[in-house]
């Protein structure tokens, strides 16, 4: 009968490749919204171009009326909110401020495990 081993194992997987990992999918996360962003502005030119044309032509006023240009106005104010969410962490707190809130977080973590 053979003994039993209780030395421990190496990990299979270090911090390091976690940390990869989690980048990956925060990258894969942002790739993902700048796509949905992308062919929502796309869609919103493509349709407000076809909806402006029709509206104008076939409307009493013409291209003049608040009518012929109102979904433009209020779809933009949906695609801007969507911009926001995906541009404006980077606006606002900078390009590696969730990086450096993550270092800072785990800084105090370890401070306190001390």
């Amino acid at each position: 009968m053979e003994p039993y081993n209780f030395e421990p194992k190496e990990p299979e997987h270090t911090l390091s490749d976690y940390r990869k990992e989690e980048a990956y999918l925060r990258a894969k996360k942002k790739v993902e919204a700048l796509k949905g962003f992308y062919w929502h502005l796309a869609i919103y030119i493509v349709v407000n171009i076809f909806l402006i044309l029709v509206v104008g032509l076939k409307s009493d006023s013409g291209f003049t009326g608040f009518g012929t240009y109102a979904t433009a106005i209020f779809w933009g104010v949906g695609l801007l909110f969507h911009f926001i969410g995906v541009f404006g962490p980077d606006l606002i707190f900078g390009r590696d401020w969730e990086e450096r809130k993550i270092k800072d977080f785990m800084k105090k973590e370890d401070k306190r495990w001390e």
